[in-house]
C-alpha cells in the first residue's frame, strides 16, 4: 500500500479528468465543487451526468466513453450504490485512476466498487477530496483533510 498524499499527488499530476456526477443544480453538490476548483486549477475537466447535456456553462458527458481522447482520472461523486456501475465503466474505457469523494458521511465510497476497481487493475482512492490536496487545496479544506483523516474519511494508505 501507498501512503494517501503520495498517490493524491500521483493523481493530481495528471491534467484529464472526469468528475461523475456533476449537477445542473449545483449548489454546494461535492461534484460541483470539485469540477469548479479543477478548472480554475487549469485541469481539463469533462462533466459526466447522464442526465445533462450542460453543466457549470460547459458541454457535460453522459458517460465516460464520450469524452474525446479519454480521462486520465475520474472523480466519483454520486450516491455510493452509483459507484459500482461507475466503477465497471471505468474499467471498461481503460482508466487506472479513480478517486472516490468522501468528506461528511458516506459520501461516494462504495466497498465493492473499491474491491472491484482493484482487481481490475485500477487505483482506487477511496475517501476524502482532491481539493483536500495540493496543488488544488485551500485552507478550509485542508483542515477537512486533518479531521476526516482521524475519523477515518480520508484513507492514511491507498
Amino acid at each position: 500500500m501507498e501512503k494517501m498524499k503520495e498517490v493524491a499527488t500521483e493523481f493530481l499530476a495528471k491534467k484529464k479528468v472526469a468528475v461523475i456526477g456533476v449537477s445542473r443544480n449545483p449548489g454546494n453538490h461535492g461534484s460541483n465543487v470539485v469540477y469548479q476548483r479543477l478548472r480554475e486549477r487549469g485541469y481539463e475537466v469533462f462533466a459526466v451526468n447522464p442526465n445533462a447535456d450542460e453543466v457549470e456553462g460547459d458541454r457535460c458527458y453522459h458517460d465516460l466513453k464520450s469524452i474525446p481522447g479519454g480521462a486520465d482520472w475520474v472523480v466519483i461523486g454520486t450516491k455510493p450504490a452509483t459507484a459500482d456501475a461507475t466503477m465497471r465503466e471505468c474499467a471498461e474505457n481503460g482508466i487506472k485512476r479513480v478517486w472516490m469523494h468522501r468528506a461528511f458521511r458516506s459520501g461516494s465510497v462504495s466497498e465493492s466498487a473499491t474491491e472491484y476497481g482493484r482487481r481490475y487493475g485500477i487505483k482506487v482512492i477511496n475517501g476524502g477530496c482532491p481539493c483536500m490536496f495540493e496543488p488544488t487545496a485551500d485552507p478550509g479544506h485542508k483542515i477537512m483533510r486533518v479531521m476526516f483523516t482521524l475519523t477515518g474519511k480520508v484513507p492514511r494508505q491507498v
